[in-house]
């Protein structure tokens, strides 16, 4: 087994003089001044600045979150908006979009079709139980109805029609 790397010393070794280390409240003005500098930025003065992170990047979200949180705020539905709100609603619009978005590339595929268009998603949402539910009140623009014919007015099988006169006799007839 490997020995256990040393523990942090409260020294600095000095430029120069090889392993001799000086105690940091030894350090001239200067070198502690700038010490400190680096500690309370977390960078080194004049370096280049560290990139800035999104918040959609850090929560793994393709939806952007900032411009939820300001249309939340802007929208005026509450006075405050907490920080995990836009993130919550982030992610819960990003679900119902990827679920659609799936399940209208399904009917898509089915009619041999590779670009999905509107007929293609309500398709999807009118045959899905769960998402049927909730949009039941939502129309699509281009998007037509769903193929339904009432069985009373499909046509008769023959042999269907000759049982029913054999039962009634020929009143249909005359």
């Amino acid at each position: 087994m490997a020995p256990p790397p040393p523990a942090p010393s409260r020294s600095v070794p000095l430029p120069g003089f090889g392993s001799e280390e000086v105690p940091r409240w030894k350090l001239g003005a200067e070198e502690g001044a700038k010490e400190e500098e680096e500690a309370a930025t977390g960078r080194k003065a004049g370096g280049p600045r560290k990139k800035s992170v999104s918040r959609s990047v850090k929560a793994g979200l393709q939806f952007p979150v900032g411009r939820i949180g300001r249309y939340l705020k802007k929208g005026r539905y509450a006075q405050r908006v907490g920080t995990g709100a836009p993130v919550y609603l982030a992610a819960v619009l990003e679900y119902l979009a990827a679920e659609v978005l799936e399940l209208a590339g399904n009917v898509a595929r089915d009619n041999k079709k590779t670009r999905i268009i509107p007929r293609h998603v309500l398709l999807a949402i009118r045959n899905d139980e769960e998402l049927g539910k909730l949009l039941a009140g939502v129309t699509i623009a281009h998007g037509s109805v769903l193929p339904n014919i009432n069985p009373v007015l499909m046509c008769v099988e023959v042999d269907d029609y000759v049982e029913s006169v054999n039962r009634h006799g020929n009143s249909y007839l005359e």
